[in-house]
């Protein structure tokens, strides 16, 4: 939730006349209109698509989005503004309002009361000329000058969906998963593990300096008897022990720890790791972004720098098979470029074009691929249709397949700064899969990140158990 600042100042009972009137206009969004929704219990199949309220059009009155928005909003901060009290409403409804439209409300004097300094008001609301709310409302106006400054109204952003709180769910009842946490050698690194063991969803095993490590417990008051410590010297020794760990199967998974991630990824793509599959090494942003109605992923915006279309080939590949183990029968990926059209200046269009054909050829499966598309017509399907862009991907995506690592970085950091997105992120084209976490995550992030591990490891073990001896 955001916040704007405004002034207000009142009028007295004294210095409101009869004919006196106030006037505002403003666009009902379709947050307030979901709003509505949820606040009202009209969130019905019949009122609802893709998860969230459709908006008043289909069966929400004008009456709380109009009222509400526009004849209390004038009242309490117009005329007479600050110290209101509402006493009593007679109002009629004519209409019904849609996300989108423009509303002009009105408010009247149409009587003075000297006794507890009454006021009657005729209120409309219309739009376009058509009448929607229309009647009387009576308010104790105030006495005395009130001035308020800087006061902080409230923007909703509302979540249509909880992307991981499902992901938490569907790890409940599963084996924990036994991971090497790297060099958990700060408040965040240590906690953060720790409240994934809490939550059932791995059995942490700490690779790190010991010393360290138990005097950021004691910093905590954390009690670290039931958890195996493993000692390494430094980072660097951490990380190549923590690989050889993944190697020798004594765990499922990595977790990074307060060790840089170029430190961890050095030890898990040394050749004599044993890590390494035919597959390129590749990093998924899994995003639970409030306006968009299922999670997206993000790939890849943290290892692969520049990659080549033979990467992109892995990258998109390692992208299907996770979205697939998280849920997603048939993934639909978008591969971004900056316009919707094949430009042989424009490498990325190129990738884009050749991606899908080589899944049409059976080089890539799992996913429904369609490329170049810019990233509004991948995540818009009123966009798509502006641009006549026929495909089951456009507007519909599952994942996004970026042109590189700097581009795939900005979406996906703009999405969480911008959006609201809470993120997760995963390592995938190892033997196990691995944690990058950060120190600016979230307990929830971190909790995220480890339930898609956790849902992977999983996969990757019945996997084997089907495997032919």
């Amino acid at each position: 939730m955001s916040t704007q600042s405004f002034n207000f100042t009142n009028r007295t009972f004294d210095e409101i006349k009869v004919g006196d009137r106030a006037q505002a206009t403003r666009r009902v969004s379709s947050t307030e209109v979901e709003a509505l929704a949820l606040v009202s219990g009209d969130v019905d199949a019949f009122h609802l698509k893709d998860g969230a309220p459709r908006g008043a059009g289909d069966g929400i009155q004008a009456k709380a989005v109009g009222a509400e928005a526009l004849l209390s909003g004038l009242l309490s901060r117009r005329m007479p503004g600050p110290g209101t009290t509402i006493l009593a409403q007679d109002l009629r409804f004519e209409g019904e309002v849609n996300a989108g439209d423009e509303l002009t409300g009105t408010v009247t004097v149409r009587e003075k009361r000297p006794e507890g300094n009454q006021i009657v008001f005729d209120c409309l609301v219309e739009r376009a000329g058509t009448k929607l709310i229309s009647g009387t409302v009576t308010v104790a106006a105030p006495t005395k000058r009130i001035s308020y400054s800087n006061v902080a109204t409230p923007e909703l952003l509302l979540r249509r969906n909880d992307a991981f709180a499902k992901l938490l769910k569907e790890c409940q009842g599963l084996e924990p998963v036994r991971t090497a946490v790297v060099h958990p050698c700060d408040h965040a690194s240590l906690l953060g593990p720790l409240e994934a063991a809490q939550h059932g969803l791995i059995v942490p095993v700490l690779v790190g300096p010991q010393a360290k490590i138990r005097a950021v417990a004691e910093a905590e008051k954390i009690d670290l008897s039931p958890y195996e410590l493993v000692d390494a010297e430094h980072s660097h020794a951490a990380a190549t022990l923590a690989a050889e760990m993944a190697r020798d199967g004594k765990v499922e998974a990595l977790m990074k720890g307060s060790l840089h991630t170029d430190e961890l990824l050095g030890a898990v793509v040394r050749s004599s790791s044993g890590l390494r599959t035919a597959r390129r090494i590749s990093h998924v942003f899994v995003l639970d972004v409030p306006a968009y109605p299922r999670p997206l992923m993000v790939t890849d915006a943290a290892i692969n720098i520049a990659p080549t279309l033979e990467d992109k080939v892995d990258i998109a590949q390692n992208a299907i098979d996770l979205a697939r183990t998280l849920g997603v029968e048939e993934p639909k990926v978008a591969i971004l470029a900056a316009v919707e059209t094949v430009n042989p200046r424009m490498p990325a269009t190129l990738d884009a074009a050749a991606l899908c054909k080589m899944a049409d050829r059976g080089q890539i499966t799992g996913g429904v691929l369609d490329g170049p598309l810019a990233f509004d017509n991948a995540i818009s399907e009123e966009a798509a249709k502006t641009k006549k862009i026929v495909s089951p991907v456009a507007g519909r995506a599952d994942i996004l397949l970026v042109p590189d690592l700097e581009s795939g970085n900005m979406v996906a950091k703009q999405l969480q700064y911008l959006a609201g997105a809470d993120s997760a992120g995963i390592v995938l084209g190892t033997r196990v899969p691995i944690v990058l976490t950060s120190r600016a995550d979230s307990v929830r992030t971190r909790l995220a990140s480890t339930a898609v591990m956790a849902l992977v490891a999983h996969a990757r073990r019945k996997a084997l158990a089907l495997k032919p001896e």
